[in-house]
């Protein structure tokens, strides 16, 4: 699915925290977003689900378009969106259930209740996220047995239990060691092929890896976007260079 800001506003009260911003992310694709904390990339993201609904005195201007709707207009159901637009988190958040609910759990609150069903779910997304292989004969056991890497893929299954078309993902591998996160890095760039993926990452390796295009964010502004070759090796903006060999952020 496309997603789109045309001139995106956001405040938290008083303070402006995403200033102007219009950018096209294209289907199927792995868009990264890095820039120095607080430089507005992860509430910018949380845009695309509606996550900044829950913090008060927020307000928004601007139009946030998936596949050419305004998912802002009035009327919109924000559950049939969150159903749409998967979500990742920073530090992984299995919930105090087994392994199988945890996959199964969306699922449910969407009323399924075709038990065969459910479990065709679970496993095909368990596979998809890469962790069938390692979980198949404990999905019993508790979520919390498992490593902070395994518990993480374990929150990516969750979100494509429910059969997403967009997966947003908040600094998915920071919490994680090395391995973990070269698994990760693998997973997402196999789901591109199924979905269109959005990732704020600090890390400026991770996004040159993973990513198909990358927007830098400073200070709330969306300084530059582009193809990630190009903004790692031949940046037109002297923010993002500076960014980026490091002389700052």
């Amino acid at each position: 699915m496309m997603i789109e800001a045309k001139n995106v506003n956001f405040y938290y009260g008083d303070f402006h925290a995403l200033k102007d911003i219009s950018i096209n992310m294209e289907p199927n694709t792995v868009t990264a977003f890095i820039g120095p904390s607080g430089c507005g990339k992860s509430t910018f993201l949380r845009l695309f689900n509606r996550m900044n609904d829950l913090i008060p005195n927020t307000k928004l201007t601007g139009e946030c378009l998936i596949d050419g709707e305004d998912i802002y207009a009035s009327g919109v159901p924000v559950d049939e969106l969150r159903k749409k637009v998967g979500m990742v988190f920073q530090k992984p958040n299995p919930f105090p259930k087994s392994i199988f609910e945890n996959v199964a759990y969306g699922l449910r609150v969407n009323g399924i209740r075709d038990r065969k069903l459910i479990e065709q779910r679970v496993e095909e997304s368990l596979t998809a996220a890469a962790l069938w292989g390692e979980v198949k004969d404990k999905l019993k056991k508790s979520a919390f047995e498992l490593s902070g890497g395994q518990q993480q893929r374990l929150c990516i299954a969750r979100a494509l239990a429910i059969s997403p078309s967009i997966v947003l993902m908040d600094e998915p591998a920071s919490a994680l060691d090395p391995i973990s996160t070269s698994k990760i890095e693998e997973l997402i760039h196999d789901l591109k092929q199924r979905y269109t993926i959005v990732i704020v990452t600090h890390n400026m390796q991770q996004a040159a890896r993973v990513s198909d295009k990358t927007g830098f964010f400073m200070l709330g502004r969306l300084v530059e976007f582009g193809d990630t070759k190009k903004i790692f090796i031949n940046p037109e903006n002297e923010e993002t260079q500076n960014y980026i060999t490091g002389r700052f952020g």
